[in-house]
């Protein structure tokens, strides 16, 4: 039962979604697990189009957990200097690279993950997908968490964890992995804060399309 009162089979509902994006890399463009990581840490608050155009040279400059573990913020600051929030990322991820060290010692659980400073359930979720370990939660970023409820599965909320933890409660486990990219993805397609609902492959099943077109 979904938190509408309704019974709804959401496995099967979202098939068509998971279909189209199961798979598809994570817009972040990165080329290992060490560079997604900084990638992701970067990114909040921030969009992945600005933290693409960055990473070119500061993983030149730091190709490695192991350079950057050698770092101080005199020297990292200047590579990350137009990302949102530049001087607290950089602590986060100077401390990251001094406890880990290598690029083999980076963790891939959630609990592990979300101990890192700058790393909460959303990035820890997404370093999981990309890197194809098993799901431990959903991916609730901020495309997720205006779309889900639109679409009906969960009721609106501000907050990514409790938005993750309404949709771990309506979906079923074997579909955690893939969703949350997979609604992600509609959200920047499609579902945009305008939203372009006659080209949505969800519009027969969104409630958000039900009541404001299908009503009229």
């Amino acid at each position: 039962m979904d938190l509408f009162g309704e019974t709804t089979d959401w496995e099967v509902k979202l098939k068509t979604l998971l279909k189209k994006y199961k798979g598809k890399k994570h817009p972040l463009e990165y080329q290992s697990t060490y560079q997604l990581l900084v990638m992701v840490v970067l990114s909040a608050q921030d969009s992945d189009a600005n933290i693409n155009s960055i990473a070119p040279a500061l993983f030149d400059r730091f190709p490695t957990l192991t350079s950057l573990s050698r770092a101080n913020t005199e020297t990292f600051i200047p590579y990350i200097s137009k990302v949102r929030n530049y001087p607290t990322k950089a602590n986060w991820l100077l401390e990251i690279a001094e406890t880990l060290q290598k690029d083999e010692n980076i963790p891939l659980t959630l609990k592990e993950l979300t101990a890192l400073k700058g790393i909460g359930r959303k990035s820890a979720n997404v370093i999981l997908r990309e890197t194809h370990q098993p799901a431990e939660g959903i991916i609730a970023d901020l495309h997720v968490i205006r779309v889900a409820p639109r679409i009906g599965i969960i009721k609106e909320a501000k907050d990514g964890n409790k938005v993750e933890k309404d949709l771990m409660q309506e979906l079923p486990k074997s579909i955690w992995s893939e969703i949350g990219m997979a609604i992600s993805f509609l959200g920047r397609e499609i579902c945009r804060p305008k939203p372009k609902c006659e080209e949505c492959l969800m519009k027969d099943s969104c409630h958000y399309y039900a009541t404001h077109h299908l009503s009229k």
